[in-house]
């Protein structure tokens, strides 16, 4: 089979080989709630088992900041876990600007890099809509759960859709952004445009940010990972002989190869997250148009979205249950590098699912 002219936009990164498989869903010309328009718009998605013929098994993931479908599919999904593509229809649907979807790097002409439309989180639940109802034919869906975005999406979909969310599950995440999110947010976007190679966006190629892209990484060392972390060299577990060797090889392996204006343009979407504009501001009355059995789950030594403040969203849901994951990774713990990470997040999410 040929490339398309899309794959050919997409870097080497950002291609099947280590994010696939999956697909994409045309959106055509799609407006954006800040008024601007994705023109050819497409959505990138993979699913993991088979729709039942009532149509009534499938599962959303909605993917989270630098995240793809690749790895929420190895963090969430699995034979015998949860979410098991035996039993359910599982559908990942990468957010605009992930690199797979409609991005700022694979958007040609006008509209490419710095110029690509704002976005917002409503727009992707839009998207994620568009998808499970024209090309599925869905009526409902059984669960959304999604991690950090993917948490804000959950929120967004449970808000925006009351009647087509049974379950919801935000895990380390909030419906609206809290001011030290929304700084730890602009932090990363500082990082990126620091570089003067970044050149207001108009790079000729992602490595030129380099020394960008690195501070972005350092930052997430910052406030992405915990005291507790760094206190016992956890990183020590996963291989590395020293903070340096940690930070090299896998913050940098990691940020490195990604594109700066996607990036921000999803760090953009993350800092305004808020489903209390479906309710002129007020988010006790936004959250109490959830009609889903919903349970919130937080990590334990998260600094991105503590504790404190997934408890008090879940306080305002009708009905929510509310966990805590214990984890010594702080929100990092999303990359399911402890042993102890997944029972705990299956545990919680069979038992929303045997709930009615």
């Amino acid at each position: 089979m040929g490339t398309t002219a899309w794959e050919g936009r997409m870097s080497a990164y950002y291609g099947q080989e280590l994010h696939g498989p999956f697909e994409m869903f045309d959106l055509g010309d799609f407006v954006l709630e800040d008024g601007g328009t994705i023109r050819g718009a497409k959505l990138a998605f993979a699913t993991h088992g088979r729709l039942s013929a009532a149509r009534d098994n499938a599962i959303l993931i909605p993917t989270w900041y630098s995240g793809t479908s690749k790895i929420m599919e190895q963090t969430l999904v699995g034979p015998g876990r949860a979410l098991d593509p035996e039993r359910y229809f599982i559908i990942i649907a990468n957010q605009i600007g992930s690199g797979l979807s409609s991005s700022p790097h694979n958007t040609e002409g006008a509209f490419h890099g710095p110029d690509f439309p704002s976005v917002r989180i409503g727009d992707d639940v839009v998207a994620q809509y568009r998808l499970v109802t024209e090309k599925f034919g869905l009526e409902a869906l059984q669960l959304v759960v999604g991690a950090s975005m993917g948490a804000q999406q959950t929120y967004e979909w449970a808000v925006r859709y009351p009647d087509f969310v049974r379950r919801a599950a935000p895990i380390a995440g909030t419906a609206k952004n809290k001011p030290h999110c929304r700084l730890i947010g602009q932090s990363f976007i500082d990082a990126l445009t620091s570089d003067p190679a970044f050149n207001d966006g108009h790079y000729r190629n992602s490595g030129d940010v380099r020394a960008g892209l690195i501070r972005h990484a350092r930052a997430f060392a910052l406030t992405g990972l915990c005291q507790e972390f760094y206190r016992l060299e956890l990183w020590r577990d996963l291989g590395f002989s020293s903070l340096d060797d940690f930070f090299v090889g896998f913050l940098n392996a990691y940020f490195l190869p990604m594109d700066p204006n996607n990036l921000i343009l999803m760090a953009r979407k993350w800092q305004r997250g808020d489903v209390s504009r479906h309710a002129n501001g007020d988010l006790a009355a936004a959250l109490g148009r959830i009609r889903a059995r919903t349970t919130v789950l937080a990590l334990s030594s998260d600094m991105f979205f503590p504790p404190a403040d997934c408890e008090e969203e879940a306080k305002l849901t009708p009905g929510a249950a509310f966990r805590v994951i214990d984890t010594r990774f702080g929100h990092a713990g999303l990359f399911a590098l402890e042993p102890t990470y997944v029972p705990q997040v299956d545990a919680a999410l069979k038992d929303l699912l045997a709930a009615p």
